[in-house]
């Protein structure tokens, strides 16, 4: 049994993830601006409401706890469309917090076509999906990425193929090679049964899989 912190918890993936922490028996803080309306009831929940921008609210929920798992989302249709600053501002902080909390483990949640795999996913993901709905908030990404690679912890930076609302099946690739990169699916469920199942896997330390059905 572990203590992981979710940010980003209320709802999407970080929803799934603490569903999925619990069902694996790990005791699970929940932070999330509306962490209040999770409609979860276990012992094992503790739900904090907080801004993952704010250190020092981050830094309180990262005390003593043995893992940290990043599901931040956009909040809105214009942090796409616009861009946005969320992700790189929450990353910062949250890194900030754990590096003062001496906490190694963070899995961290972006997308399919952050980082070194934009414009490797396929030709209508790339050349028009992309560069129309996600490119700005993507390029914010891209600067969280980046603060987690040099950060000197223990990350893994997980970037899913576009999202379902299926129930989880168990049956997804983990695509480590930029080689095997490519488009496809997968439901918000099997990508918390990913972030929860290799917590402690190290062979995934500084590794950036695409995750698809």
């Amino acid at each position: 049994m572990a203590l992981i912190l979710v940010i980003g918890a209320s709802r999407g993936i970080g929803l799934e993830t603490v569903k999925a922490a619990l069902a694996a028996g790990h005791k699970v803080r929940a932070f999330a601006r509306s962490a209040p309306s999770i409609d979860i009831s276990d012992p094992n929940l503790t739900k904090i409401t907080g801004d993952a921008r704010v250190r020092g609210e981050v830094a309180a929920a990262v005390q003593g706890v043995d893992a940290v798992i990043y599901a931040v989302g956009a909040t809105s249709l214009s942090d796409l469309l616009l861009g946005t600053t969320l992700f790189s501002d929450s990353t910062r902080a949250l890194v900030e917090a754990m590096q003062g909390a001496g906490v190694r483990r963070l899995m961290m949640v972006t997308g399919a076509g952050a980082g070194n795999s934009r414009g490797r996913i396929n030709f209508l993901y790339d050349n028009l999906i992309f560069p129309l709905v996600l490119q700005r908030a993507y390029n914010d990404k891209d600067i969280a990425e980046d603060i987690v690679e040099k950060s000197g912890l223990d990350w893994t930076i997980a970037r899913p193929g576009g999202l379902t609302n299926r129930s989880a099946t168990g049956r997804y690739k983990i695509l480590n090679e930029p080689k095997d990169w490519r488009g496809g699916f997968i439901s918000r469920a099997d990508v918390a049964n990913f972030l929860v199942k290799h917590l402690d896997d190290a062979t995934l330390f500084g590794k950036t899989p695409l995750l698809v059905d």
